[in-house]
């Protein structure tokens, strides 16, 4: 009994595949960074080899911090998503930033403190529109601190959920970290895990939850952007 033999693979467009699959891609805010890195890295190389080996290291570097990798975010509705990765810092009630005009009543708030080492991209953390964005500009404090979320520099969202449902988050700029990239508008439709922003160089973002919220994290637990659910939501009663 004759069985058909595999199509040859070619062993280049395999490897291609692999990386692809393997390396995540980059940010757009990053491209003008490892650009400059490579050049640097060029001109240095003609100078001096060694040179040249430690600015491609740094290249190197620039592309994997700016990295986006692609996420699978869970479906289930009424589910809060964490808006990054990195390590919750805090879990408390907050009242939240006075700009984004949600009143004066304590929220529940979750921290998380994304280190360099951190992918830095922010994701949407519910499906909905955008009502809210406001700027901020502050100090540039270490984020991991309490008042980092009131004095430090900050890009703060509203974003609703078609039951009413409303959630604040807030990127906070670090010791490091100074400048902010928020890639979307108010009046966007947003869906959960998709990429919205971008903080460079350490950072943390506040997610603030409706009173009521079941937290389903702990302090100090390890959180994957788009995909760890922090919370569930209560329902909105019409």
């Amino acid at each position: 009994m004759s069985t058909a033999k595999e199509p040859n693979k070619n062993p280049l467009a395999h490897l291609a595949a692999l990386a692809r699959d393997t390396i995540p891609p980059m940010h757009p805010a990053g491209r003008p960074f490892v650009l400059g890195a490579a050049i640097a890295t060029l001109l240095l190389r003609r100078r001096w080899r060694t040179a040249g080996l430690l600015g491609g290291i740094v290249t190197a570097w620039c592309a994997w911090f700016f990295r986006e990798p692609e996420r699978t975010t869970p479906s289930r509705e009424g589910l809060a998503i964490a808006p990054a990765d990195g390590t919750i810092s805090r879990i408390e009630p907050a009242v939240p930033p006075v700009e984004l005009g949600l009143g004066a009543e304590p929220m529940s708030r979750i921290s998380v403190f994304l280190t360099i080492f951190d992918v830095h991209v922010q994701r949407v953390p519910l499906s909905g529109k955008i009502e809210t964005i406001a700027y901020r500009p502050g100090k540039f404090l270490s984020a991991d601190l309490d008042k980092a979320s009131d004095d430090n520099e900050r890009n703060s969202m509203v974003i609703r959920a078609d039951d009413g449902t409303q959630v604040a988050v807030v990127q906070i700029a670090g010791l490091v970290a100074r400048r902010i990239v928020c890639s979307v508008a108010e009046g966007d439709v947003v869906r959960a895990g998709s990429t919205y922003g971008l903080i460079r160089f350490g950072s943390r973002v506040d997610l603030y939850l409706p009173t009521g919220s079941r937290i389903l994290v702990e302090p100090g637990q390890r959180t994957i952007g788009g995909e760890t659910g922090l919370a569930e939501l209560p329902r909105v009663v019409s």
